[in-house]
């Protein structure tokens, strides 16, 4: 890693937290060791059953890959770092690595009638990371760390996107006590929003 770039250290470790994470979606998914398989037909009906399982997992790789883009694409407007910077992304990369554990939860839940905590606590994660988002550009702004007037111009997208993602999660999350599964409709929809976004968005 070249010494000339100041963050390249950053960049390295936030690489290998990303990659945990996205490793550590797929060990739930698995055929429960209790369950008995003595026919294709079995077999069949327990892959079925984890489907749900399967789709969480699919949604989860994919927030967290459009979080590693974002996370990368920030990373390249900046050249520089301070604490406040640091800290920041420590906090969002918290968030990274807790995404598994409501991944769990919906996959096990969301098709019964106990599916509104796992659904509240998916987006409620979501939402988190979505403040640190907002704790991580304001940094690079407040602290002048971007490195041209462009990349400046882009963090403050990137501050006015991360409050639209805290209102929009946060509302998700209150409202998954009462529509659990029509809220992980919409917050499959939503990425899928931020997937688009983040392809049109030109960053330096």
């Amino acid at each position: 890693m070249s010494e000339s770039n100041p963050n390249s250290r950053l960049e390295a470790f936030c690489d290998g937290v990303f990659a945990i994470a996205l490793t550590l979606l797929i060990i739930d998914i698995k055929i429960p060791s209790d369950v008995k398989i003595n026919s294709t037909n079995d077999l069949w009906m327990t892959l079925w059953k984890i489907v749900p399982s399967m789709v969480a997992f699919v949604l989860s790789f994919i927030i967290i890959l459009i979080t590693w883009v974002n996370h990368h694409e920030s990373l390249k407007l900046v050249n520089k770092s301070s604490p406040y910077f640091l800290y920041s992304n420590g906090l969002l990369l918290l968030t990274i690595v807790f995404i598994p554990f409501p991944t769990s939860l919906i996959g096990e839940f969301i098709l019964t009638d106990h599916a509104a905590p796992a659904v509240f606590f998916y987006n409620a994660i979501i939402a988190a990371q979505s403040i640190a988002w907002i704790l991580l550009s304001g940094a690079a702004i407040k602290n002048k760390l971007t490195k041209s007037e462009r990349a400046n111009s882009l963090m403050h997208i990137n501050h006015r996107n991360g409050y639209y993602s805290f209102l929009i999660y946060s509302l998700l999350a209150i409202l998954a006590f009462w529509f659990p599964f029509t809220v992980a409709i919409v917050t499959t929809c939503t990425w899928i929003f931020w997937l688009i976004l983040g392809i049109s968005l030109k960053h330096e």
